[in-house]
């Protein structure tokens, strides 16, 4: 059984491993909880490694292995192109699923399904740092003027653009001058872009 402050200090080196890919070093601890010195982080640390919780390390640090790690992530279903087109994302088959932390996207674990993903057609969105072939991934919540969306535009094609509000109106807004607003009489918001994929 673990004290208080030995669960402080795993969740501490879970999270940070799952964020940047390798655990905190015992300065990292120190600092994070306040110690006198790396000593008490140390002692922390071999306790839980004596429990099971972690173990060091090729590099000296104390943590997980990949494997374990992997076990935190979150396969998050890759749907269809956009601005191709996008039924009912409950009636569409995912074509691929990628392994991601929800927690990077500012998702907890408790709801990994908040999250889901689109690749990215076409070049209206390149000032935006999204290049065609992409994957942008989307949360489930409502939009903001100025977040990305994927957008249901009058009930007939989904685009990905930037939601604006303009002399009263909400315009969808592309990432590249080529390309004029678009003022829809309805749109509805499928997802919240909070992240991008690039494959080489």
């Amino acid at each position: 059984m673990l004290t208080e402050k030995q669960e402080a200090i795993l969740d501490y080196v879970r999270q940070v491993q799952a964020e940047r890919g390798f655990p905190p070093s015992t300065r990292e601890i120190q600092r994070q909880f306040g110690y006198a010195s790396q000593n008490t982080a140390m002692s922390h640390l071999r306790a839980l490694a004596r429990k099971g919780q972690i173990e060091q390390l090729a590099d000296g640090r104390w943590g997980n292995k990949a494997a374990q790690v992997q076990g935190q992530l979150f396969e998050m279903p890759v749907y269809g192109e956009i601005p191709a087109g996008l039924p009912a994302m409950r009636e569409q088959e995912p074509l691929e699923s990628i392994p991601v932390d929800p927690r990077f996207f500012g998702v907890t674990h408790a709801k990994p399904q908040q999250l889901w993903a689109l690749r990215v057609r076409g070049d209206s969105m390149i000032d935006a740092g999204i290049l065609d072939g992409d994957i942008v991934i989307m949360a489930r919540r409502d939009p903001k003027p100025g977040d990305v969306i994927a957008a249901l535009v009058d009930d007939t094609e989904v685009t990905l653009k930037r939601l604006v509000r303009e002399k009263g109106r909400m315009l969808l807004r592309a990432a590249n001058p080529r390309y004029p607003d678009l003022a829809p009489r309805k749109i509805e918001t499928q997802g919240v872009m909070v992240g991008v994929i690039r494959r080489a």
